[in-house]
């Protein structure tokens, strides 16, 4: 049997890991195209009220629609190949979307540079604090 993704085989897990989480938005279709783009990735089909976008390491964000609620501002953190953080970047630059070197949103237009690496923040359409990063924090 062969594993799938490291811990993982056809028939479960060795290992905890984790494989979707629900991003809430107002318009999923909206917010999925949105981050899709930036980071270079496609839109999945719809699954049940979700649209899923898949990762490369086997976990999905599954897009889900408050259209009638307020959706609370999360973050999320996308470990990214240093060769792509340039044109994810650029395309932040072309959607007018501004970006920070900070998660508090201060240093617009700047990039962070935590661990040898490069970094920025920046809103989805909904709000949420997402981040690039090239290199992972070190704990």
């Amino acid at each position: 049997m062969t594993d799938q993704f490291p811990g993982t085989t056809s028939t479960g897990t060795t290992t905890v890991q984790l494989n979707h989480t629900a991003v809430l938005a107002k318009d999923r279709q909206v917010s999925a195209e949105f981050l899709a783009e930036i980071l270079g990735l496609t839109v999945g089909a719809p699954f049940g009220p979700f649209l899923p976008i898949e990762l490369g390491n086997g976990v999905t964000l599954d897009y889900y629609e408050l259209r009638d609620q307020p959706v609370q501002s999360q973050h999320y953190a996308f470990l990214v190949p240093d060769e792509a953080f340039d044109g994810m970047i650029a395309r932040l630059e072309a959607a007018h979307v501004t970006y920070y070197g900070d998660p508090q949103h201060t240093r617009p237009g700047e990039l962070s540079a935590y661990f040898g690496g490069r970094g920025a923040y920046f809103e989805d359409p909904d709000g949420h604090n997402m981040e690039i990063l090239t290199r992972p924090y070190t704990r």
